[in-house]
């Protein structure tokens, strides 16, 4: 990519502070969801369908959690900012309770272990919604540079990987043999509360790096200046108004719902068919496989960013969709028992291409704060992050609920010992199925994204034409 102009430009140090935001976003919304069955399932025996659900409603809680925050955020007034004082104050709290949402009993039945789900739910995610829709929205304006945004988001991802490392690792950590029990089988409930309290430590710790590191661009030079509140509406009904806000939100909820429906597919793939049952091979398989898809997403993210520099956003998202249509279908032939290793480019592709995904997303995410700047007058990146929860987490909650149900649908069943072979059947198919057809409509509804390069510089001179220089 060519260098951007100096004005736009993030310095490094900003774009390593904002990017360490990855592992409170990673770690306190998906390392939960990643363990929950492996602890309440496989361990503790709890039905999937109730833990499907449990985090259904986890993600419904999330998305009306961070419709408030979000529009807290877009109306602060403080001498730190707008967005770094939620910021500060959500991550180590969500530092702290991270452990917290596995300190449950044994032996407990499925009601009260599905209570324990909701109550800890309804305590947690507010206090992740703190933390996360203010740096969300501080993505969108950092840099009014179109490519620059790329690179910003580039960074961002590319840090990423290393707490995905840390998922893939975190059923294999609890599974170590310090954690045995006395008749020597692993104590996964321990080995998960020992994680999170770790993971949590590193999350408040990080919460006061981001504090220190970065700056709001956009507060200091233009919303400082203006007191004018924005309506609670506004962060649902007004931002759908924006047809290049609906069609980005429509591509990723295809792409979210149709990854969140069998998320839990290749895990048990590689469990029952692969590793034939036994927990603790496969546990190693997924920390290799966690291994792959860094290195294989580090990769996608400048493949993605070239893409996008060379034939613009939505190119590269059409891009990156097509190659993950053609990484599911090869999910069929990488998880094979006979040639386990292939298990790695079946996570590899997976992660090349999503990683590519998010980058150029929340890149031409930023572009539609401009659009809507230049129609609204207003900068409401908190709006719209907080619209794009709701619309998304909501579609996410019916994917992972559909989850567990579309797990018990092929007949798996965690109480025998070996699974049928047309539930093994059944999984393997799912898994390539209907991610294909989510992300096929993905491409249909981007193909139509109309903020192309060109567009943007037009609507960025007539905002400064308007306000002035960011």
């Amino acid at each position: 990519m060519s260098l951007p102009a100096v004005s736009d430009r993030v310095p490094l140090p900003q774009k390593i502070g904002y990017g360490m935001g990855a592992f409170l976003d990673m770690w306190g919304h998906w390392l939960y969801q990643s363990l929950a069955f492996h602890v309440f399932n496989v361990f503790l025996g709890m039905a999937p369908g109730l833990i499907s659900t449990a985090l259904m409603i986890k993600i419904f809680v999330d998305a009306a959690s961070d419709a408030m925050f979000g529009w807290l955020s877009d109306n602060a007034r403080t001498r730190f900012g707008r967005r770094r004082p939620f910021i500060l104050v959500g991550g180590v709290l969500a530092g702290i309770g991270l452990p917290l949402m596995f300190a449950v009993g044994r032996g407990w039945t499925d009601t009260q272990y599905f209570i324990f789900m909701l109550v800890s739910t309804f305590i947690y995610v507010p206090v992740m919604s703190c933390f996360n829709m203010p740096w969300v929205s501080l993505g969108a304006e950092m840099t009014p540079g179109y490519h620059e945004r790329t690179r910003l988001m580039s960074v961002k991802n590319a840090i990423q990987k290393i707490p995905e490392l840390a998922m893939f690792v975190a059923a294999q950590f609890t599974t170590l043999a310090i954690f045995n029990d006395a008749n020597g089988k692993p104590d996964i409930l321990k080995g998960a509360q020992v994680y999170t309290s770790i993971l949590g430590a590193i999350m408040v710790a990080v919460s006061v790096a981001i504090f220190l590191l970065v700056k709001e661009r956009y507060y200091v030079k233009l919303v400082s200046r203006t007191h004018q509140r924005i309506p609670l509406k506004d962060t649902l009904y007004r931002t759908l108004r924006n047809r290049p806000f609906r069609l980005l939100l429509g591509t990723m909820l295809s792409y979210g719902m149709a990854t969140a429906m069998v998320g839990l597919l290749g895990y048990y793939a590689t469990v029952y068919y692969v590793c034939h049952g036994n927990l603790a091979e496969a546990t190693k398989w997924n920390s290799l496989m966690g291994v792959s898809g860094m290195l294989f997403g580090l990769a996608g993210i400048p493949f993605a960013g070239w893409v996008a520099h060379h034939w613009g956003k939505r190119n590269a998202l059409i891009t990156v969709l097509s190659l993950a249509i053609a990484a599911f279908v090869g999910d069929w032939f990488f998880y094979n028992p006979e040639l386990p290793m292939l298990q790695l480019l079946a996570s590899g592709f997976v992660a090349f291409t999503g990683a590519g995904f998010w980058t150029i997303y929340g890149s031409a995410a930023a572009d539609i704060i401009d659009h809507d700047e230049l129609e609204t007058d207003q900068r409401r990146e908190g709006s719209f992050a907080a619209c794009q929860s709701w619309i998304t987490k909501v579609g996410l909650a019916l994917g992972n609920g559909a989850s567990g149900w579309v797990l018990q649908f092929t007949g798996f069943d965690a109480k025998l010992p070996a699974q049928s072979d047309d539930a093994i059947f059944l999984i393997r198919v799912l898994l390539s199925a209907i991610p294909v057809v989510g992300l096929m409509i993905g491409i249909l509804i981007i193909s139509r994204f109309g903020l192309t390069e060109n567009r943007m510089h037009e609507i960025r001179g007539q905002l400064e034409a308007r306000r002035g220089a960011v």
